[in-house]
């Protein structure tokens, strides 16, 4: 039977489609069709994306320990020392603590020298230990965040100023690294020992510093 060519008859129309309309209407469905596939296509596109980064974020092991490379804090300070006009401290401590920072800092603003070491405990939070010598009331308040001193503790022997300003962590620029801090002094030396980890932790380490405390002269041999 032979296939009919009448034109088709468009229901919306109610007669048959002209040749235009016929054409028209191909177009618009092509276009469509375009459409479809293009959108698809970023879907698809997206869901690759998202996958790649989920499976970087997954499967590919990432350190657990510092990217600072580890400095031997008791060996600088051996080198440093006969650059100082006071004993530097160089706290012995356990293992599982580790160092990322030791050095002689003598460019500040406020002009004070200072011996400083920065500490990662066990629990990898940061404690920093700052020793100045000749320090002023300026420069102690900036190594506390600006903080009160809200009491005292004696470790080993030695009495500490406590700066407990976790309730300000997070609320002010001041803060810093001082979210609790411990400040002591001995001849020309000025201790402040700071830091995000536990107080108890800030107190082993100044516990550590009493020998050295101890041993300062009153003044400073220059």
């Amino acid at each position: 039977m032979a296939k009919s060519t009448e034109p088709r008859v468009v229901a919306e129309l109610g007669r048959p489609e002209t040749p235009e309309e016929t054409a028209a209407r191909k177009a618009e469905q092509s276009r469509l069709y375009r459409d479809r596939k293009t959108l698809r296509n970023l879907l698809y596109a997206l869901l690759v994306s998202v996958g790649l980064v989920a499976a970087i974020i997954f499967l590919v092991p990432r350190p657990e320990e510092s990217l600072l490379e580890s400095v031997d804090y008791q060996d600088v300070a051996a080198s440093a020392q006969a650059s100082m006009p006071v004993p530097l401290a160089a706290p012995e401590l356990p293992e599982g603590w580790t160092s990322n920072a030791a050095e002689v800092r003598s460019g500040t603003a406020d002009g004070v020298l200072s011996w400083y070491v920065g500490l990662i405990t066990p629990q990898k939070q940061y404690i920093g230990l700052t020793q100045a010598i000749d320090a002023n009331p300026t420069w102690l308040a900036d190594q506390v965040g600006r903080g009160l001193a809200s009491g005292t503790v004696s470790l080993d022997g030695v009495d500490w100023t406590v700066y407990d300003n976790r309730d300000r962590a997070g609320s002010s620029d001041e803060v810093g690294n001082a979210e609790y801090a411990l400040t002591t002094e001995s001849g020309a030396t000025t201790y402040v020992v700071f830091g995000t980890a536990d107080p108890d932790e800030i107190e082993q380490v100044a516990a550590a510093l009493a020998a050295n405390v101890q041993e300062q002269p009153a003044e400073a041999t220059r």
